[in-house]
């Protein structure tokens, strides 16, 4: 079985190889490729990721590769991981719409667009290669972002073999098993919404409901990632959020921590990638490993230190950072595509949060918006779980972004202006018209070198 990664010289490669590597004699992997087109950045962390491998798996073949169809040709799995126009792009669309008073983050803000306008071309030119030289029955697993947006646009293009996927809902379900004190997977919840605006309506221990508990537990509010929410909030509105959230929901406040900040979270991460990549380029990544992984958890420690801590004044850190590449994975970056081969292997349920078609799963949704939802899956079939009493808070918000995401996927395919400027008007973070033709203009004119033929 072969799995390849696409953006395997990102910062995060290293936990990809951690996963893959220790799960392949599972898995059955007998081949991974990474891939990326920055040579530098494959060189640094596609080498750290291969010394890795090298470390955990000696006799699994890992190759790098800048070939794209080396990569997906004969793949069973790709997973698909790529920042298109790097991390300047990401500063420039943030700090647009911050110029405007709007929210800049690339996934639920007004940024997500224009991140959008840059990925998916190239992801459609992956899905493309995919379909043309990897396994006739290839999976991909997208992590790119803004993923509700990506996954919408991929699967109304016809691209019916990739997920979204995302750590932060199943990262909430393990953070809660710690609390109690129990093994990750005792800790099960439903969960319903959008890629980075989902709900859980259920949380359960060994089958028994702890919903009502655990939002009056005040370790919640400090040793997990709904810290960043006031427990009135949480209490009102009666379940468990996602992190994302806090966007939408303290708007005024983000921007006003951003803009007391300085420096918004694209600046952050390019200056903590600059710094770390500047250090390990000069070491001797074979030979010098370990002091290469010294580096990587300083630097990535800040990095994770730092995780919506200038949005909301929140630290995230409490103890120091370290990536131990022997610890047991804790499922994390690569966790959710690795349960779905898992359980397409075994041909056993399986229980977990995917971004796929609604297929009437929520209500008041079109079949094939895709959710983010708790499904069952089994034989590589998935269902998602039916919600039959979502709240109307929780709708209204859902159903509003839903409306963004659609039309920004037609926007996208169509090269359509004024469906872009549709989709930002009604988006809740934007809310008109004229930011949302202003939006517009700059995004096409910054990305002109992605996105040719909009009219």
């Amino acid at each position: 079985m072969k799995i390849a990664v696409i953006g395997g010289g990102g910062v995060r490669s290293m936990f990809l190889a951690k996963s893959l590597a220790q799960s392949s004699g599972e898995l059955g992997f007998d081949e991974i490729v990474f891939m990326d087109n920055d040579e530098a950045k494959l060189n640094t962390y596609g080498r750290m990721a291969a010394r890795l491998v090298k470390e955990l798996s000696p006799g699994l073949p890992f190759r790098l590769t800048s070939d794209p169809v080396e990569a997906v040709r004969d793949a069973d799995y790709v997973i698909t991981t790529i920042r298109v126009g790097g991390d300047d792009m990401r500063i420039r669309d943030e700090r647009f719409a911050l110029s405007k008073g709007l929210l800049g983050q690339e996934t639920t803000g007004a940024a997500g667009f224009s991140f959008a306008m840059r990925s998916v071309p190239a992801l459609a030119e992956y899905c493309e290669l995919a379909k043309r030289y990897a396994s006739k029955d290839v999976k991909i697993f997208n992590f790119t972002n803004p993923a509700g947006v990506v996954s919408q646009t991929l699967r109304d293009m016809g691209y019916d073999f990739t997920f979204g996927i995302c750590d932060a809902p199943s990262s909430l379900l393990h953070a809660f098993a710690k609390l109690y004190g129990v093994e990750q997977d005792a800790v099960t919840g439903n969960c319903y919404g959008l890629n980075h605006l989902s709900f859980f309506e259920s949380v359960k221990l060994r089958g028994r409901e702890i919903m009502p508990e655990l939002l009056k537990n005040p370790k919640l509010y400090t040793d997990t990632d709904m810290r960043f929410f006031k427990p009135d909030l949480v209490e009102h509105m009666g379940c468990i959020l996602n992190e994302y959230l806090y966007y939408f929901y303290y708007r005024e406040q983000a921007i006003e921590n951003i803009l007391k900040a300085g420096v918004t979270r694209g600046e952050v991460i390019r200056d903590v990638n600059h710094h770390m990549m500047e250090e390990l380029s000069g070491m001797d990544i074979e030979n010098d490993f370990a002091r290469c992984l010294g580096v990587f958890d300083k630097w990535y420690g800040r990095r994770e230190d730092a995780y919506m801590s200038n949005e909301t004044g929140i630290s995230r850190a409490k103890e120091p950072y370290h990536f131990d590449i022997h610890e047991k994975d804790a499922g994390g970056y690569a966790g959710v595509a690795l349960k779905y081969i898992r359980a397409r292997n075994s041909g056993q349920e399986s229980e977990m949060i995917l971004c796929v078609p609604n297929q009437g799963a929520i209500p008041g949704l079109l079949d094939t918006d895709v959710v983010e939802i708790s499904c069952t899956l089994k034989d590589g079939v998935y269902i998602p779980h039916r919600i039959e009493n979502p709240g109307e808070l929780q709708m209204e918000l859902i159903r509003r972004v839903k409306i963004y995401e659609r039309l920004a996927s037609e926007a996208l395919r169509t090269k359509s202006i004024s469906k872009a400027v549709d989709c930002l008007m009604v988006h809740p973070l934007v809310n008109s018209y004229s930011l949302a033709g202003q939006l517009v203009q700059e995004y096409l004119e910054s990305n002109k070198d992605y996105t040719k033929g909009w009219n």
